[in-house]
């Protein structure tokens, strides 16, 4: 599985980073960063929680 961010819907709120922070990070430059693109399985379920909880949809997980 690969995370994909729609950038130009993105807010950078960091919802996301709260539910998965191994994978996202809002740096101090108000932008966010995908810290691992691949991530593992394991993460599967806080993926699809943050997926769910963006409030701006940006979010998605692709299967390759």
């Amino acid at each position: 599985m690969k995370v994909r961010v729609d950038f130009d819907l993105c807010e950078s709120n960091a919802v996301c980073m709260g539910i998965v922070p191994e994978v996202f990070e809002v740096r101090e430059d108000d932008f966010l960063y995908i810290l691992d693109e691949n991530p593992p399985e394991a993460l599967r379920p806080q993926l699809e929680q943050a997926v769910q909880a963006c409030p701006r949809a940006a979010i998605k997980l692709v299967e390759e």
